[in-house]
């Protein structure tokens, strides 16, 4: 009976030491990796550490392809979720999700809480207008991508040009980097990616900005080239089971994250804002008759 005894004392003793308090939660973010996972990770891995070490919980950075991004909130894989606004506007619409906080930009000191699209050629292209890419070879980044399909959708429409009837071909890049490789080896004749996507690759020296040329370009303040409206950047959304208090503390976290913080550095950003109104995207997403929203009037 002693001995019994002891065993049970001894069990209880360790799984009081493995169980100290209260079990350390994980929290699942998940990412729209727009550029591949290895790059997610690289500019959302130290946003996951920042926020692990201020909430006491551990925060998972989730990489998502586009067509994950959907199923893994509907599944409840995810308990937030980091991707363009469209999709923002859709699992609002279909999954529930509330936007917590909107993402604010950082370029060359400047902060900004928009972004658009870039319709570009080669820089010694004969299209020079957006009339000249009926009958081309155009490139999206993916037909679910907001700043690299959606937003050129919408201006090409607008403009008099269908993609899917008038162009020879619509061509998907899966990567923002491809579409932009693919016009300038001559793969595609012209191709849309988000705004700062050129700048970035220039910047780390993968193409000359003198390597295109950018269609339609709006001259305005913003500081990166784009050929359509500006739309609210991407929302951080909590997804519709996600915990209230949990979320409370994330949105708390991130909003006093500086641009100096490393995780700010590491993702690009200048840190996070109060969620800003994204009528406009579910307009866009209207006028291209897209998922959710194809029989919206």
């Amino acid at each position: 009976m002693k001995k019994a005894m002891m065993v049970l004392l001894t069990l209880l003793f360790l799984a009081a030491v493995a169980l100290p308090g209260a079990a350390v939660a994980e929290v699942k973010l998940g990412v729209l990796a727009n550029r591949g996972a290895p790059e997610c990770m690289k500019q959302w891995g130290a946003t996951a550490a920042y926020l692990s070490g201020k909430i006491g919980d551990k925060v998972t950075i989730v990489p998502l392809k586009f067509e994950a991004v959907e199923p893994a909130v509907a599944a409840g894989q995810v308990d937030l979720v980091l991707a363009n606004s469209a999709f923002y506007a859709e699992l609002e619409k279909t999954q529930g999700v509330k936007a917590v906080l909107t993402m604010a930009n950082l370029q060359d000191g400047k902060t900004m809480t928009q972004f658009g699209g870039v319709i570009l050629v080669k820089a010694d292209s004969p299209i020079k207008t957006l009339a000249d890419l009926k009958g081309k070879k155009f490139m999206v980044t993916e037909r679910s991508s907001f700043g690299g399909g959606q937003m050129a959708w919408r201006l090409l429409l607008e403009n008099g040009i269908n993609p899917d009837k008038d162009c020879a071909e619509v061509m998907i890049g899966k990567k923002q980097d491809n579409v932009v490789l693919s016009v300038i080896n001559g793969a595609a004749d012209a191709g849309t990616v988000r705004s700062d996507v050129l700048e970035s690759m220039a910047a780390a020296g993968t193409i000359k900005l003198a390597d295109v040329r950018v269609l339609n370009q709006v001259k305005d303040a913003f500081p990166y080239m784009h050929s359509t409206q500006l739309y609210p950047e991407w929302p951080l959304a909590a997804a519709a089971k996600a915990d209230p208090a949990m979320v409370q503390k994330i949105a708390g976290a991130l909003k006093a994250l500086k641009p100096t913080d490393e995780a700010a550095k590491a993702a690009g950003i200048a840190g996070w804002v109060d969620p800003l109104d994204y009528g406009p995207v579910r307009d866009c997403l209207k006028t291209i008759k897209y998922g959710a929203f194809a029989d919206v009037q």
